[in-house]
C-alpha cells in the first residue's frame, strides 16, 4: 500500500512541507565593485552577519571591494610578513658561540664513530701541526672481497 501513496510523485524534487508559520531572518544586501572589470555585484547576508571587505567578482573572478554608499571601503591589509628561515629561528634560540660549540661536539662524535679522530694538535707525517678545525686525510680502509654465494636451484 505504501507503493501506491507515492505513485506519481517526483521523489526528492518537491517538498511536502509548507511555508506556513516560517519566519525568515532579517537580511541585508551589500554591493561590491570589481577592481578589474568594474562590475557591481549584490550579495545578501543575514542582518546579524558582518559583511567581508572583499568578495569574488561573479563576472571575472577577481577581487571585488565592498561599497559604502558609492565609495569603496578602504581595505585593512596587514603588512606582508617576511618569511623566517630555519637559520633565523635557530639564532633566536642559541648564540653563535653555542652553535660553534655544538658543531664541534657533533663533528668530534662523528669522527670518532668513523675511526678518523686524531688528537687536536697531532703532528702529521711531515712535521706540521694541524689544528682541530682542519681535516686530516685518513688512510682508506681496505675493503674485504665479497664472498660469492651460489644459489641452488
Amino acid at each position: 500500500m505504501a507503493d501506491r501513496s507515492l505513485r506519481g510523485m517526483r521523489l526528492g524534487s518537491q517538498s511536502l512541507q509548507s511555508e506556513e508559520g516560517v519566519t525568515f531572518s532579517p537580511r541585508t544586501e551589500y554591493r561590491y565593485q570589481c577592481t578589474v572589470c568594474g562590475k557591481l555585484s549584490q550579495v545578501t547576508f543575514s542582518a546579524d552577519a558582518e559583511a567581508p571587505q572583499t568578495w569574488e567578482c561573479r563576472t571575472c573572478g577577481e577581487e571585488a571591494v565592498l561599497l559604502e554608499g558609492t565609495e569603496p571601503v578602504t581595505l585593512d591589509r596587514p603588512e606582508a610578513k617576511i618569511p623566517r628561515s630555519h637559520w633565523d629561528m635557530l639564532l633566536e634560540r642559541r648564540t653563535r658561540e653555542e652553535l660553534e660549540e655544538l658543531l664541534e661536539e657533533r663533528l668530534t662524535f662523528l669522527r670518532s664513530r668513523r675511526g678518523t679522530l686524531k688528537a687536536a694538535d697531532e703532528k702529521s707525517s711531515n712535521g706540521e701541526v694541524k689544528s682541530s678545525g682542519q681535516r686530516s686525510k685518513a688512510p682508506a680502509a681496505k675493503s674485504q672481497p665479497k664472498k660469492k654465494t651460489v644459489s641452488k636451484a
